[in-house]
Order: structure tokens, then C-alpha cells, then sequence
């Protein structure tokens, strides 16, 4: 029966951690079935979601640990199931760009939590304006939106929302 593990790993940017990471899975006879990775400030962090036997993912411990040894990673793992789809939701893309100030993602967060929206990625990216230097922030999120929603009111909803963020942003459906 497949098993699946989340790996959670944050380390000192450096070469080869990637490489490290997924020999150590491959090595387990593991699979890497979903990723995420980024550079934040110093520091490489990677979350990856596994699948493997019972016998392989047991096994991937010992394979985590040296790798963490090597890389000086600090390395957390929790076991998972597979995610069962929600036909009930509908996804969508929100993009917002503005002026940086502390509180976008907790606002934005809080109007999509009421409406019972779930965020299923986000990443958010501070940046300085190509011709004024301004401290600029952008966020791009996936969402899942309960199917039973009015898309047209809930568009105009968080339209009228953002504005009085001062908030530019899209809503669209995603491609998938």
C-alpha cells in the first residue's frame, strides 16, 4: 500500500541541496509527487510531499538524517494521505499588487476565511518600483471557491474590498 510523508527542510542557502534531498528519496525508493522550494532571507526551505511502500518510507528516515547531518538542515516529516479532490470547489487565481505595508495577507486572508474560501497556495514577493524605488508587494494565491458562491457577487464583493485596500488585483478561474 503507498504511504505518503510531507518533508519539511530549512537550511543556509548552499549548492546541492536539492540534489542531496532527492537522492536520499530516490535512494529510499521513494517518489517526490509534489514540491515546493524557495530562498527566504539566507535560508533554503523546501516542502515535499512523498509517496512510497510502507517498508520505503520507514526506510527514508535513516536516508533524512544523513542528508540533514551533511546539508546541516533542520528536517521535520509528518505522515500524510492522498488528497481526495473537492468537486465542490471551484478554483481560482487571485493576484494583488500595492504598495508594501504590514497586514495585506492577514486582510486578505480574513475575507477569504469568511467566505469560506480555501487558500490552497499562496506566495507573496516584496519588490522595489522599477522607476520610483517605492516598496512594492505582490501576492498570488490559489484559491477554492465553494461551488454554491455567486462568482459575480463575490467578484464585486472582493473588487469593493480591495479598493478600499488601495489592493490591484485580478479574480479569474485558473486553466486547470
Amino acid at each position: 500500500m503507498t504511504q505518503h510523508l510531507v518533508i519539511n527542510a530549512i537550511g543556509k542557502d548552499q549548492p546541492g541541496i536539492v540534489n542531496t534531498l532527492s537522492l536520499a528519496i530516490f535512494d529510499a525508493q521513494c517518489n517526490i509527487t509534489d514540491s515546493r522550494m524557495a530562498v527566504l532571507g539566507g535560508e533554503f526551505a523546501i516542502i515535499l510531499l512523498v509517496s512510497g511502500s510502507d517498508e520505503a518510507i520507514a526506510g527514508l528516515t535513516t536516508h533524512l538524517n544523513i542528508a540533514a547531518e551533511k546539508l546541516d538542515l533542520a528536517i521535520t516529516t509528518k505522515k500524510t494521505g492522498a488528497r481526495e479532490a473537492n468537486e465542490t470547489w471551484v478554483p481560482y487565481i487571485i493576484e494583488a499588487i500595492a504598495l508594501d505595508h504590514p497586514g495585506i495577507v492577514y486582510q486578505l486572508a480574513r475575507f477569504l476565511s469568511n467566505k469560506q474560501i480555501n487558500i490552497e497556495n499562496l506566495t507573496t514577493r516584496s519588490y522595489a518600483a522599477a522607476h520610483t524605488g517605492s516598496p512594492m508587494f505582490a501576492v498570488t494565491m490559489t484559491v477554492g471557491i465553494p461551488a454554491t458562491q455567486k462568482i459575480n457577487v463575490l467578484r464585486d464583493e472582493f473588487t469593493e474590498f480591495c479598493h478600499e485596500l488601495n489592493l490591484d488585483t485580478t479574480f479569474k478561474p485558473t486553466k486547470d
